[in-house]
């Protein structure tokens, strides 16, 4: 999705959210960090256009309402939530760039219920690539993507990234380990006194050991000739 398309998809989703929500006083986007702030004020702007007034805007951090919170980093960054307005009876509608299994946006819908108790939450996303793991579906959908597990939906926008654009990708899969200095230096031919140590004794371990001949033991018809 290039950047055209994306404006196209943009205002589409405003649209479907003013044709449900025609009055704008009671409307609210709540983006999702981090590329669902701009989505957020973006389709807050659209609908402005077509309304005259913008719907108030907030931001969600969700990084500590994660439930994989313990596996993050000792001290993990946050970008901070901003909502300076009330919600309360109040149609929230929490937008977000991917929906995937589903559990942002569940961190997302536990940390808007501690500021207060909305009328109705929905959510708007730009891309849904499936593969839900919670009972969880969006009320506005940019696009609809089918992909696999080993890929990847990438949304960049001009906010953060420069340039808007959805990339589809593959994840990139472990490599080995490139061998540093410490590791090459062991791996190092050894010198000419070494090898001459090894090939001494390479050769001993292949050099088979003499035996002395075994002598003949006596039979019956020589012991007989020198009885005679």
């Amino acid at each position: 999705m290039d950047a055209a398309r994306m404006g196209r998809t943009l205002s589409r989703i405003a649209h479907e959210i003013l044709e449900r929500h025609p009055r704008v006083g009671q409307l609210a986007l709540v983006g999702v960090r981090t590329r669902g702030v701009p989505l957020a004020r973006r389709l807050a702007q659209l609908i402005g256009e077509s309304a005259a007034t913008e719907p108030s805007v907030g931001a969600l951090d969700i990084t500590l309402y994660r439930d994989d919170f313990t596996t993050l980093a000792p001290q993990p960054i946050t970008g901070g939530t901003d909502i300076l307005f009330s919600i309360d009876g109040r149609t929230v509608v929490v937008v977000d760039d991917v929906l995937f299994t589903g559990r942002t946006v569940r961190a997302a819908l536990d940390q808007l219920i501690d500021f207060g108790r909305p009328a109705r939450i929905e959510l708007a996303v730009l891309v849904d690539r499936g593969h839900r793991e919670l009972p969880i579906r969006a009320d506005y959908v940019g696009r609809t993507l089918s992909t696999a597990h080993d890929e990847a939906v990438k949304v960049l926008v001009v906010e953060e990234d420069g340039r808007d654009e959805v990339v589809l990708k593959k994840k990139r899969s472990r490599t080995p380990r490139k061998a540093t200095a410490k590791t090459a230096s062991k791996r190092r031919a050894p010198s000419k006194g070494g090898q001459a140590r090894a090939s001494r004794k390479k050769a001993a371990k292949v050099r088979p050991k003499s035996r002395k001949p075994r002598k003949a033991r006596p039979t019956a018809r020589s012991t007989v000739r020198r009885r005679r």
